[in-house]
């Protein structure tokens, strides 16, 4: 065990506690105060800054240094939000979720009886926007164990309390395929780097070492990939946008893994570029170059081969 990791889950249980003893709107002027925080201390900035300077070159800096202002507001909020998931999904009609779009394709897939893929990416709340449409069809979460346990147990519990199943990433994959032959949801991210584990494809304007697996479930499952946003709106509700199932790829496609994920990763592009502050600035995204040549604006780079290697945040 990590020894910083008691610290970590006595902060985390503090700071749960104190925020479910504040009105929900009360903490999420607290949640902005410690992303500002946060910013301040300049808590993984150098990342968040390059990114955004790789993805928005055609933006000046005040833009992006704006952005990413907002963006640790949001995930202030977001961890405040976390703390009483239960309370929240539960909530009376529009008081959380303002507004919630495309929910007939859902529907659909519901009716299909093979399960779906809930797809989005780390784009504002997104485990809240799951949990409230776990209360209309069991959803499992798919998710890595955290690599503090006490912590992960505490995630768990309060995924329990918004009655959302938990399903984790790689030894939990039969029960992933037991949950949507039940016509079961499994919600699912798919925006951080693979390492060598992944395909590339296109995502801001560069090629990124993508996860495979929403994909290779679907095409080996006929599961539909449903993707979905929740953007926050100023009064601190949100927005949900379920879109319409991805298309599979055709018969004459020589890569349909390759074509499904290049899919998704362009559909959550979209979202990231109308809504900049509700994305994951803070993880390395593109930190697994590919191998061969690479494009970057009117040049082509050449990448020694033994570049490939590890990913991670």
């Amino acid at each position: 065990m990590n020894a910083s990791h008691p610290f970590e889950a006595l902060l985390v249980r503090a700071l749960r506690g104190g925020v479910r003893a504040m009105p929900w709107r009360r903490s999420l002027r607290f949640g902005a105060a410690l992303g500002d925080l946060a910013h301040t201390l300049g808590i993984r900035r150098a990342v968040a800054e390059a990114n955004l300077a790789l993805a928005f070159p055609d933006r000046t800096a005040p833009e992006r240094a704006r952005i990413l202002a907002a963006h640790y507001r949001q995930l202030g909020q977001v961890a405040c939000e976390y703390a009483r998931l239960g309370e929240l999904v539960r909530a009376p009609a529009g008081q959380v979720i303002a507004e919630a779009r495309g929910l007939e394709h859902l529907e659909e897939a519901r009716r299909g009886g093979r399960g779906a893929i809930l797809l989005t990416g780390h784009y504002g709340n997104f485990e809240l926007v799951g949990a409230w449409l776990g209360q209309r069809h069991p959803v499992d979460f798919v998710t890595k164990p955290l690599s503090n346990s006490a912590v992960d147990t505490m995630r768990i519990r309060m995924l329990a309390e918004a009655e959302v199943g938990f399903i984790p990433l790689g030894p939990g994959v039969r029960r992933v395929f037991a949950a949507l032959k039940k016509n079961r949801w499994v919600a699912m991210v798919a925006d951080q780097d693979a390492r060598d584990h992944g395909v590339f494809v296109p995502f801001l304007g560069r090629p990124s070492s993508t996860p495979v697996g929403p994909a290779a479930l679907a095409l080996r499952t006929g599961a539909p990939i449903v993707m979905g946003f929740a953007t926050r709106r100023e009064d601190g509700r949100h927005d949900l946008d379920v879109i319409p199932p991805l298309e599979m790829p055709g018969p004459d496609e020589a890569d349909a893994v390759h074509a499904l994920t290049a899919r998704h990763a362009a559909c959550l592009e979209a979202w990231v570029r109308k809504h900049p502050e509700m994305w994951l600035w803070l993880h390395r995204r593109w930190k697994t170059p590919p191998p061969g040549p690479v494009a970057v604006g009117r040049e082509v780079l050449a990448r020694p081969a033994a570049a490939g290697g590890a990913g991670g945040r």
